[in-house]
């Protein structure tokens, strides 16, 4: 599973942007913003609010990132499906791979989702 250092990192490079024009827009050293592309540190969310704006992207899309489907994506001269597309763009026929891909990428928000409501209820029973 790739990083949120790394995500952030990937995310960074598309936008062409260097590690000290980030740092600047995040009001931190340069040092620093590398130390979060190397997980090096924690990241906040509202630094991961920072980062996304700087981003011009939400924390979802940081969050969700995945630069596999992007190159995919990007060499594939045919457009989303490429050789899948059978002329309709309500094409609903997905390979297998893809279907897998998507249904892992929803366990892994259901199981995010279902941590963050016991952490939340936890945090409410502190109090």
């Amino acid at each position: 599973m790739t990083t949120l250092g790394t995500k952030i990192r990937k995310l960074r490079e598309l936008k062409n942007f260097k590690q000290d024009h980030m740092a600047e827009l995040l009001g931190i050293s340069t040092n620093a913003y590398g130390k979060i592309e190397r997980d090096e540190t924690d990241v906040s969310h509202d630094r991961l609010e920072q980062i996304a704006k700087a981003l011009d992207l939400t924390v979802t899309d940081i969050l969700n990132f995945d630069e596999k489907m992007i190159f995919n994506i990007m060499n594939n001269k045919d457009g989303v499906f490429g050789m899948y597309n059978t002329g309709s763009p309500f094409y609903t026929q997905f390979p297998e791979e893809m279907k897998k891909h998507y249904e892992d990428k929803i366990k892994l928000l259901e199981d995010k989702i279902e941590y963050l409501q016991r952490e939340n209820e936890r945090l409410r029973e502190e109090k």
